[in-house]
């Protein structure tokens, strides 16, 4: 009772494809897929030389500073 026959997966299957749809399932793979290939990357970045891992953060806050993008810094107040 405690392991499930090819019959049970294939109908497990099917319920799963009727629900999401193949289309959805593909993405969702695609995306995982993407997901560990982005893993793997940052796994073997980290694993270079001290003096290239010196310069990554300052290119970050370098680039952080240039972006497009805008912040906005709160200020927290005190009720007195």
């Amino acid at each position: 009772m405690g392991t499930f026959s090819i019959w049970h997966w294939l109908i497990v299957l099917l319920i799963v494809v009727m629900v999401f749809g193949t289309k959805k399932l593909k993405n969702i793979g695609s995306d995982l897929g993407g997901a560990v290939k982005g893993f793997k990357d940052g796994m073997k970045d980290g694993t270079t030389t001290d003096d290239k891992t010196a310069a990554a953060p300052a290119g970050q806050v370098a680039n952080a500073a240039t972006s497009e993008k805008t912040t906005i810094d709160v200020e927290a107040k005190t009720k007195l």
